[in-house]
């Protein structure tokens, strides 16, 4: 800390490595919250990177993490888990790691969190989503995850790793005593929402029309859910040239989340076993184990061989009742990244055998998108995003298509903030006493974060049909269930 008295650093008698340390945070935190230059803590905190041996570029605001790392390979793997637990640190302290870890943890932050105002260019927001990339795998998660970007993220080694108990050891980012480590389980749920924040503004900021009118300017961007987002709103204002290659990048981000969540589905099962159907008899189905043991009463110890009187086959017939499944997705702007996310995993569903697939979008009007449910890129183009919530006029297309009520389950994704709340929530209830299987969703996102009215959240408690909010993982998995 600065004394603003003499404009010098102060040296208390305390172990040198403490006071590298201070000087990189405060010089951390004096650049997060005022954009000039504090010259002392400039020279200081250069003074303290060269003397332990790390190059000077990482306190240069301009230079990205991965220019560094380019030029310094070495430090990509003390990059990676940088703030993520040490599991099983036995409480000591390196401290000269300490100082090495808060040069490398403050050039991560700064990159992500100091982003400045005016006007930003495709480059910059590219150098940033690296950046971003970079602290997600400094957190032990991979690029993507906490963004929802990719659909599969949110559950990686960093999720996983902060899962653990707070064990004594030093912080993840070595500012620490010495004391419990901070529950990233907490923190790194919170840490997505605000990236993807910072990203939408810098999407904002960005003149996006003029940089999709230039093919060399648009090869720059990487889709993410923020430019999605942007470029579904704005496509009916998009013609020839930039059009093209708005609808390019959608289709990118489309196949990119479509490859991931088909992973998390192709293991389905669609129908039980139906053990009235005799198995085919073809060597593919034949039960090897079991044809053993119901022979093992023919074993000759004289010959040491097995004579094999019967073979068995597996049974693989499925009961081929079809499965209806209609989903309702609020497309108002808060719910976007459900409505990516849903109409890509309805159009993995719908190419299950056997599986009807429904999808109906509204706002304070409703649009049925089953023609199109096969196509998510195709489905994304005709939404509306934007405007109120009007549930009532969805239940109005979503009522008529349950014919079977015993073989429909109804997934509603919204934030439940509706404009006729009592009427709507009673077409629900009756959804769910009919015997078919209702499902409201607060959030199918991959950073899991939502918020659910709260009225509507204690009356589908008391129904029995709790909301399932966080990772669309868990969305999957009740579907699996349901249709297994």
């Amino acid at each position: 800390m600065t004394d603003h008295t003499t404009g010098q650093l102060p040296t208390p008698e305390a172990d040198p490595h403490d006071n590298r340390r201070q000087v990189l945070y405060w010089r951390l935190l004096a650049r997060l919250f005022d954009p000039e230059e504090q010259a002392t803590l400039e020279s200081a905190s250069l003074a303290v990177v060269e003397d332990i041996g790390l190059p000077s570029a990482l306190l240069d605001p301009g230079a990205s993490v991965d220019s560094i790392v380019q030029r310094h390979p070495e430090l990509a793997a003390e990059f990676d888990g940088l703030m993520a637990p040490e599991p099983g640190h036995d409480g000591a302290r390196d401290r000269a790691a300490e100082v090495r870890r808060a040069a490398l943890v403050s050039k991560t932050l700064l990159n992500v969190f100091a982003t400045g105002s005016g006007t930003v260019t495709a480059g910059q927001l590219a150098r940033w989503q690296s950046d971003a990339g970079w602290l997600e795998r400094a957190l032990g998660c991979k690029p993507g995850d906490l963004r929802g970007g990719r659909a599969g993220g949110g559950s990686g080694a960093g999720a996983g790793a902060a899962t653990g108990g707070g064990g004594q050891g030093v912080s993840p980012t070595g500012t620490g005593g010495g004391g419990t480590t901070p529950d990233l389980s907490r923190l790194i749920p919170a840490i997505g929402p605000e990236l993807g924040s910072i990203e939408a503004d810098l999407v904002k900021r960005m003149h996006l029309r003029e940089v999709l009118a230039d093919p060399k300017l648009a090869s720059q961007l990487t889709p993410s859910m923020s430019l999605i987002e942007q470029l579904l709103r704005d496509k009916d204002n998009l013609s020839g040239v930039a059009l093209a290659n708005a609808k390019a990048l959608i289709r990118r981000f489309v196949d990119e989340v479509a490859e991931v969540l088909r992973t998390q589905v192709e293991k389905a099962t669609v129908g039980a076993i139906d053990r009235s159907v005799p198995p085919k008899r073809v060597f593919r189905n034949l039960d090897l184990d079991r044809t053993i043991w119901k022979n093992l009463t023919n074993w000759s110890p004289e010959e040491e061989r097995l004579y094999v009187d019967r073979l068995y086959y597996r049974h693989t017939a499925r009961k081929t009742t079809p499965q209806r499944l209609i989903v309702v997705v609020d497309q108002s702007g808060s719910m976007v990244d459900s409505m990516v996310n849903c109409t890509i995993l309805a159009s993995i569903f719908a190419g299950l055998p056997k599986v009807d697939v429904h999808l109906i979008a509204y706002d304070t009007q409703a649009l049925d998108l089953t023609p199109w449910v096969h196509d998510p890129f195709e489905t994304l183009l005709r939404t509306q995003l934007g405007g109120g919530t009007d549930g009532t006029v969805a239940m109005a297309l979503a009522q008529p298509k349950i014919a079977e009520p015993r073989n429909t389950v109804v997934v509603w994704i919204s934030d439940f903030y509706e404009w006729r709340s009592e009427p709507l929530f009673e077409s629900m209830a009756a959804i769910h006493r009919s015997g078919a299987k209702f499902i409201p969703v607060g959030s199918v996102t991959s950073s899991g974060r939502g918020s659910v009215n709260p009225w509507f959240r204690e009356r589908f408690k008391d129904l029995g049909a709790p909301v399932l909010s966080g990772h669309i993982k868990k969305l999957v998995h009740e579907l699996k269930t349901f249709l297994a």
